[in-house]
């Protein structure tokens, strides 16, 4: 990160005019500044920030709290009423869905024109539009007025146009919430690699996005920074103003003593039980492996398939969190390979590895060869935790070498994309039924 201040606010504000009733509107307009007919809104008021180059800043808060007027005013969609605000750097600005796409346009137009207002020529736009047009992945659509987009297809484009005209400030809202989980991922694979070299400002009201993304992180509160800093601090003071609002402020306190509890007897676990016996454990819908999903790699094996299998071996399409399943890899050698490695990660919809295994450790020591033209088949046996609801996918790949030091011959993403519903609500990433209890107490 750089000591370069990219964005700075001082004083910054904005108010709206607010008029109780239409015709107040025509009053003011007659009385020539003589009598006020209507109120002021102060949407952001007193804001100071700096935001320096190359870090990944997140803006939290409630609906309202300021964060989407603030970005308008940074981006230079609507003027300040006071203070001052200067950035230093292209902008490339995912606020609203569409925003700026002109409905009777089709994708390409659009795609051409919001391209031309940020600055493009025309020789430029020609160069960049085979690779927004591959990233957007919408078809014969692609040709299509707008209007005719769903929501999904719409994030597609929009994303898929501000990923690739070079912005040194990228900022994204909530529009990641929209589309299929195969683009979802994809545009966090993007966003992850932007903040090797660009600044980064994400807003979202999921505490888990943030921390994955942001080090910092600003929370607005009626149109003033209530808090900024470190982005774990900011989250969990952010988190406790939320339960406090649920309850009687006075009977609400932050902080506490940590201790030790004495021992009692451990005890089972009975959420398992309970969820099973209810019918609630979460259910897991699987969809089909995609042998197009992003890959890369020397090409010394190819990937053919992934998929769930039961204890009968048979593919799965349904099952429930908890299941003793086997998530088998199939693949083809297409050389000779000296030290097959196999493995997989399952991903949430962040792109963050929940967890995963490989072959190597198991056959370390005995390693199979497999010459050119064989068949091979990695099975991993294991029972599925319960997890969020959410959409998740699973990254398959094939080595060869050892664990640290190895030629990645085939790495696919998004492999498989599984799809997890739950009656109750899972904490945290992901839920672990536990083999025993234990509570302690020791005096302070």
């Amino acid at each position: 990160m750089s000591s370069e201040v990219v964005i700075k606010a001082e004083g910054l504000g904005k108010a709206y005019t607010i008029f109780k009733r239409p015709e107040d509107r025509l009053k003011q307009m007659l009385s020539f500044g003589r009598k006020k007919y209507y109120d002021h809104y102060w949407a952001l008021q007193d804001v100071n920030l700096e935001v320096r180059k190359g870090q990944a800043v997140a803006f939290i808060g409630h609906n309202g709290a300021g964060k989407s007027t603030f970005l308008k005013l940074l981006c230079g969609t609507v003027a300040p009423t006071s203070g001052t605000i200067s950035v230093a750097g292209r902008i490339g600005a995912l606020l609203e869905l569409g925003a700026g796409f002109n409905p009777e346009f089709t994708g390409r137009e659009n795609l051409r024109l919001a391209a031309s207002v940020l600055g493009f020529s025309e020789a430029e736009i020609r160069q960049k539009e085979p690779e927004i047009i591959d990233f957007a992945e919408i078809g014969d659509f692609l040709d299509q007025p707008v209007r005719l987009y769903s929501s999904g297809m719409y994030a597609r484009l929009a994303f898929a146009v501000m990923a690739h005209v070079d912005p040194d400030i990228l900022i994204v809202d909530e529009i990641l919430s929209v589309g299929d989980a195969a683009f979802q991922q994809k545009c966090m694979r993007f966003v992850r690699k932007f903040r090797e070299h660009g600044t980064l400002l994400f807003v979202s009201h999921d505490s888990a996005a943030v921390l994955n993304l942001c080090e910092h992180a600003v929370w607005m509160d009626a149109g003033t920074v209530r808090m900024a800093g470190a982005a774990k601090d900011v989250c969990l003071a952010y988190q406790a103003s939320i339960e406090e609002g649920k309850v009687n402020s006075n009977a609400f306190h932050i902080g506490g003593s940590r201790r030790r509890i004495e021992t009692s007897e451990p005890v089972e676990d009975k959420t398992e039980e309970l969820l099973r016996e209810t019918g609630s454990a979460p259910k897991v819908k699987i969809f089909s492996f995609d042998p197009d999903a992003p890959s890369y790699g020397h090409g010394g094996a190819t990937i053919q398939h992934v998929a769930f299998l039961d204890s009968n071996g048979e593919p799965l399409t349904l099952l429930t969190a908890g299941d003793e399943v086997t998530l088998q890899v199939d693949l083809v050698a297409n050389k000779d390979l000296v030290s097959p490695i196999i493995g997989f990660y399952v991903k949430d919809r962040l792109g963050q590895n929940l967890f995963g295994n490989n072959t190597f450790a198991t056959y370390a020591e005995n390693s199979p060869r497999a010459p050119k033209g064989a068949a091979l088949t990695a099975s991993f046996r294991f029972r599925l935790p319960f997890m969020p609801n959410g959409d998740y996918s699973v990254t398959a790949a094939v080595a060869e070498g050892t664990q640290h030091d190895h030629v990645q011959h085939h790495w696919i993403d998004d492999a498989l994309i599984f799809k997890v519903v739950n009656e109750i609500e899972i904490q945290g990433l992901l839920g672990v039924p536990m083999s025993s209890i234990e509570l302690s107490v020791e005096a302070v």
